[in-house]
């Protein structure tokens, strides 16, 4: 089959890659009919995340169908249509027993296009596939499923949950691709009284603006000081940090409240600076985190019903095997208006019929 590799900082290729085979019984082989780039992927390759070794096969997200399962395998078959998550959990260990799946220590957590092949393949061995894969409504097509395996439940849980949003809150969100839009869709089933969104692209504080931003400010037109004018000089109760360089975490910090939270999303792969000589004495809370997906039935069952939109997010597609031309339209996403790109073919059970 054929996989997008990483071969270390600023090296990577579409091409031939071993078959994945069942390695262990609670294995499922899954045929990626959908997948997605995430901006993680992008600090791979500049080499933010050192840990993933050359050779490795990229991507965490995924829809496809699954062809075949270990003995151990219970809760899908092959054939059933899945969503693979970015989270990998073993359902025994300490974590896994208290729903924090991605501190996993029985072998999962994030592994997926980490420390294993990952998913921007034909197909992918799935770990632990009974807490690892969600089967899937008929309702939800491909491309707006696989939102679901990271950027909603991350921008959910790590960002709208650590956070603490309520009704009637000030909510920034500093950093508007895909995680920041998602991360106001999601904070908007809060009610918070405002939501102010924080970009250094036009393109993408208009989708905010269209997804539901009561405010967008670019970074440019001073940020902090929008936020102070919109709270009688406050600041926001909850900031979601979804860049991950140490300017906008720094920015956060100066953003939010006393007694206020900053939701920290962006994967930084550099050292930011924590002002404590400021922040001692204003009662702020900074929340980390890595995604659970705990959340993930639960977010399925509200984008079947129409309750969470996804559609606007997804504004490119290719074939699986345009997977260079979509980093690049991605990765280039101030200049191409890429949101979100899903790569893959149309569902198997839709026939195409032939022209006349």
């Amino acid at each position: 089959m054929k996989g997008f590799v990483f071969h270390g900082a600023g090296q990577s290729a579409w091409e031939e890659v071993p078959d994945p085979g069942l390695k262990d019984p609670t294995d499922a082989i899954v045929r990626v009919d959908a997948v997605t780039i995430c901006g993680t992927d992008l600090h791979i390759l500049k080499g933010d995340v050192p840990e993933v070794p050359s050779g490795t096969v990229l991507g965490h997200e995924a829809v496809g169908e699954v062809v075949e399962t270990g003995s151990d395998v219970r809760t899908v078959r092959p054939g059933d249509r899945v969503l693979v998550s970015c989270i990998t959990a073993c359902g025994r260990c300490r974590f896994c027993r208290e729903g924090a799946y991605g501190q996993c220590q029985g072998g999962g957590g994030w592994i997926l296009g980490h420390l294993i092949d990952g998913t921007q393949a034909e197909y992918v061995r799935v770990p632990h596939a009974d807490l690892s894969v969600h089967p899937l409504p008929g309702a939800l097509e491909n491309q707006d499923a696989v939102l679901f395996a990271d950027i909603f439940p991350t921008a959910y849980e790590v960002g709208v949950i650590n956070g603490g949003v309520r009704p009637g809150d000030t909510v920034a969100v500093v950093g508007v691709g895909p995680i920041g839009l998602a991360a106001i869709l999601t904070a908007r089933l809060y009610s918070p009284e405002r939501i102010i969104a924080v970009d250094l692209a036009d393109s993408r504080l208009e989708a905010a603006r269209r997804l539901g931003a009561d405010a967008v400010v670019p970074v440019r037109d001073e940020p902090e000081q929008l936020v102070a004018d919109l709270t009688d000089g406050l600041g926001a109760d909850v900031v979601i940090e979804a860049v991950g360089v140490p300017e906008s975490f720094e920015m956060c910090t100066r953003m939010v409240r006393p007694g206020g939270r900053v939701a920290n999303v962006g994967v930084h792969g550099k050292p930011a600076t924590l002002h404590l000589e400021d922040l001692w004495i204003k009662n702020v809370t900074i929340t980390t985190g890595l995604v659970d997906t705990s959340s993930t039935p639960t977010l399925l069952r509200m984008a079947a019903s129409g309750r969470v939109p996804t559609a606007p997010l997804v504004t490119h597609t290719f074939p699986l095997d345009q997977m260079e031309e979509a980093y690049e339209v991605f990765a280039h996403a101030a200049d191409t208006g890429a949101l979100k790109v899903v790569l893959g073919e149309q569902r198997h059970d839709e026939l195409a019929v032939p022209a006349a």
